[in-house]
């Protein structure tokens, strides 16, 4: 991402940028949001309970973001005792991705109905690029976080789809290496293997898929 500015791609860089702080921003009060309705107020009393970047952006995450192409926002505090219901932990595991999802929806279909609607405003190049830029990263953080493996949202989720003495065995071997799994995956993907390629490609094919009827 840092060679959009060394390409002279200055207000690409900041849109991208800023696209990113949007959804990761989403995808953690995703996760805040569904603790509270399921009985687990920690992530409001750690003051995530926002849509405030401050709250959610990782400085040093971010900046691995920009010079390396992958990063993090600060994970949200949350105390499994509190929950109310069985399924609280998928809930607020399924949460984020699926934040991410609903923003790539409104995003997308918002900037097609102000073009629809001759809203001058939807036209300009700047609000393509920032509205199409903003749904595809949006998709993308919801592919790459609903991966099993290591901390990703993914490695809470699939044990309810798994038989139990899999999803024991699942979650005892991803606590022991999972995070060492991801780290390999993003360090060959760096080196040039085409995972995050892939991934984004994924992203794009969604992407007609999630356009209203009519737009």
């Amino acid at each position: 991402m840092i060679n959009l500015l060394f390409q002279g791609h200055a207000i690409l860089f900041l849109t991208i940028l800023l696209a990113l702080v949007i959804s990761l921003s989403c995808h953690e009060y995703g996760h805040a949001i569904v603790a509270k309705w399921n009985g687990d107020d920690t992530a409001q009393r750690a003051g995530r309970l926002t849509l405030n970047p401050l709250a959610h952006i990782d400085p040093m995450g971010l900046m691995m973001v920009v010079f390396v192409g992958f990063g993090y926002a600060k994970p949200v505090p949350t105390n499994p005792r509190n929950f109310t219901n069985m399924w609280a932990d998928l809930l607020v595991a399924a949460a984020g991705p699926a934040m991410n999802l609903l923003l790539a929806v409104i995003t997308i279909n918002v900037y097609l109905l102000g073009r629809n609607m001759s809203v001058e405003l939807f036209f300009s190049d700047g609000a393509q690029t920032f509205f199409v830029i903003l749904a595809q990263i949006n998709l993308l953080l919801m592919l790459f976080n609903l991966v099993p493996i290591g901390a990703l949202d993914g490695h809470y989720i699939l044990p309810y789809f798994l038989p139990r003495r899999l999803a024991q065995q699942y979650r005892y071997y991803n606590a022991r290496y999972g995070n060492f799994v991801l780290l390999g995956l993003i360090i060959v993907s760096i080196m040039g293997v085409p995972i995050l390629r892939t991934l984004f490609d994924l992203a794009q094919w969604i992407l007609p898929l999630i356009i209203l009827p009519g737009l």
